[in-house]
């Protein structure tokens, strides 16, 4: 008998938190095709579409997952161009090629599309209001992605960390080991909510949605996928310091020294949503995953981080 040969897709962002997660979560059922930056520049907008094209050739792949995005909330404020250049205009034109091809198109957003003035969590009917050019910038390339009119899936996450990359998640560790105290916004709400459960639910998507399913398959479309629960950033810190000490963490900061306080008083140069709870009940639904709580990543991601001395 012969060897079955996993379906080929392309990442985009392949060294990116959510890309990495990717290209290590997709096998053995896929075979991830990482680009990086040097290999898929998302900011080159007049060869990106000849190179997916190109790619496209060379790998014979079944879909196509866009891992890549400028991610700088507050930098976008002053990199505006560049931020629409690689959040918006670029996943129009890789959805366009996408389609050209027939393939269907992996894409993430962001709750930042969202003004967070919401009672509850938001589903995917609800209105968007980013407050943000990084907000705005992602909201446009659902709409652009969207109007590609190709087979796509477009994952509005929240609070993105891993053990791979930079993120809040390591910010914090490295803090809570240099001082004795620290002050965390305590009124923005949200789900921290790990690459490897983005990239582990990717798969149950592609693994649905490839082969057996249509194009016009109505399981295609926007969700939102985050882990259960929620928390503030201070309820996050405290969480995560506490849970590293009993790991054997060399943790400097004392429990009562985590001091929680208002957005208003940790002036940033990009406005936040104050709720960026996502209900996950639509995806829930659609592909029968229960999504674990969030405390269950940051255990999962600590645990694979090296303990520094």
């Amino acid at each position: 008998m012969s060897e079955l040969i996993p379906k080929r897709v392309l990442v985009t962002g392949g060294q990116g938190q959510v890309g990495h997660a990717l290209v290590q979560q997709l096998a053995p059922d896929f075979q991830p095709i990482g680009y990086d930056r040097l290999g898929l520049d998302l900011s080159d907008l007049d060869r990106l579409a000849d190179k997916l094209h190109a790619a496209i050739e060379v790998h014979q792949p079944c879909a196509i997952i866009n891992a890549a995005a400028f991610t700088a909330v507050d930098r976008a404020e002053s990199q505006e161009s560049l931020a629409y250049d690689v959040n918006a205009l670029a996943p129009g034109i890789m959805a366009t090629v996408a389609t050209s091809h027939g393939l269907p198109l992996v894409h993430y957003s962001t709750d930042y599309v969202f003004d967070g003035q919401h009672d509850g969590a938001y589903t995917e009917n609800d209105l968007t209001g980013p407050l943000s050019v990084y907000g705005r910038s992602k909201l446009a390339g659902e709409k652009a992605v969207m109007a590609a009119n190709g087979p796509h899936l477009i994952l509005r996450t929240s609070w993105v960390f891993g053990a791979h990359g930079q993120n809040f998640l390591k910010t914090m560790l490295r803090l809570a080991q240099e001082r004795d105290a620290l002050s965390v916004v305590n009124d923005q709400i949200g789900a921290p909510t790990s690459a490897e459960l983005i990239a582990q639910s990717t798969h149950t998507a592609l693994s649905n949605l490839i082969g057996g399913a249509s194009a016009h398959d109505p399981r295609w479309g926007l969700y939102h996928l985050a882990a259960s629960g929620h928390t503030s950033w201070h309820g996050y810190a405290q969480y995560l310091i506490s849970h590293a000490r009993t790991l054997g963490w060399p943790i400097r900061i004392r429990d009562d020294a985590i001091e929680g306080i208002a957005a208003r008083d940790y002036p940033v140069a990009a406005v936040r949503p104050m709720n960026s709870r996502l209900d996950t009940t639509k995806w829930q639904q659609s592909f029968g995953e229960t999504l674990p709580d969030w405390r269950v990543g940051v255990d999962h991601a600590l645990a694979n981080i090296p303990l520094q001395p």
